[in-house]
């Protein structure tokens, strides 16, 4: 008998247990093959290792966890802009809701992303199915914790002077005629 897959929303928190981190904001995406993962820091060590940052926060650049794993493969990756890049893919286990499963995430940089990581066809084949209509379906949003102690936080005091949209000065109104 087949089980039932888990319906998931297009939008859901990836915890990854096993690197002791919680809630990074996913998109499911499939349209994409294979996962992706923003990672910042990337470096190849001895023995088919490599040791990154996983930047779970996209406001809060402080939110990050550094972890060292396995190599699963080097592969060429066709962007989302047709260029092909040679990236990094390790094996991670993931827990979306009350899910676990181990699946195969390439560490990139998507720094200019809404989402820290994409969930691709691989890890939701067999598993999951896509309700396009909501989000967070089987996970929850994380009430976020406050910058831990001896991290370097920007403060609104330090930030220096103020730019964009709350440096511009209001125009005055107009005179309706």
């Amino acid at each position: 008998m087949k089980t039932p897959k888990t319906v998931i929303g297009w939008t859901e928190y990836i915890d990854f247990p096993e690197w002791d981190i919680a809630a990074v904001r996913a998109k499911v995406d499939t349209g994409a093959r294979t996962s992706a993962l923003h990672v910042e820091n990337l470096v190849e060590l001895r023995r088919g290792r490599v040791r990154f940052d996983v930047v779970t926060g996209r406001k809060n650049r402080w939110r990050r966890q550094t972890v060292e794993c396995a190599v699963l493969k080097w592969a060429r990756v066709r962007s989302s802009t047709g260029v092909y890049k040679k990236r990094c893919f390790v094996t991670a286990r993931i827990r979306v809701g009350e899910f676990e499963k181990e699946i195969e995430v390439s560490l990139v940089s998507r720094e200019k992303m809404l989402f820290r990581m994409l969930l691709g066809r691989k890890a939701l084949e067999h598993d999951f199915v896509v309700d396009v209509s909501h989000r967070a379906v089987v996970s929850k949003k994380p009430k976020r914790k406050t910058a831990p102690a001896g991290t370097a936080r920007p403060s609104s005091k330090a930030a220096g002077p103020k730019r964009g949209a709350a440096a511009k000065k209001k125009k005055p109104a107009r005179a309706r005629s």
